[in-house]
């Protein structure tokens, strides 16, 4: 099994939170559809409520806590919303500061290997000036 390094430990972290972002996302493209869908039947129910045809006139109770309904309905959706909204934003800050300690960490492991490249390659220029007949002794 082979190590994983920590820029791809964190590229799967910066993966999952993008998902989770997107997750978000979805979930406020939700609610702003039962917000339309909301502001649709209020508009419905205010052209009821002011209607003169005398079918919606002996309705008009109803109509009126119909509105009440929706509107606490909107009321409630309009906070979720701001909770949706500030999760998104928490959710891509996280992704975003994963994502730049990733690079960081890449660029740390690429400077690594160019180190280690020299520090060998170095070796290897040492031992090659080095004879062979200069390691014994003689005695």
């Amino acid at each position: 099994m082979v190590e994983k390094t920590r820029s791809e430990k964190l590229k799967r972290l910066v993966t999952v939170q993008r998902h989770l972002e997107r997750m978000a996302e979805q979930e406020l493209a939700d609610n702003t559809r039962q917000r339309t869908e909301v502001s649709q039947s209020i508009d419905q129910t205010i052209a009821a409520i002011s209607s003169t045809d005398p079918m919606h006139a002996a309705f008009s109770h109803h109509y009126t806590q119909r509105f009440a309904r929706l509107s606490v309905k909107d009321q409630q959706l309009a906070g979720m919303q701001t909770v949706i909204e500030m999760k998104i934003m928490k959710e891509r800050t996280k992704a975003d500061r994963l994502e730049d300690n990733m690079k960081e960490a890449r660029e740390l492991e690429n400077r690594e290997a160019d180190d280690n490249a020299v520090y060998d390659l170095m070796d290897q220029r040492m031992a090659s000036l080095t004879p062979a007949s200069s390691k014994v002794h003689e005695t």
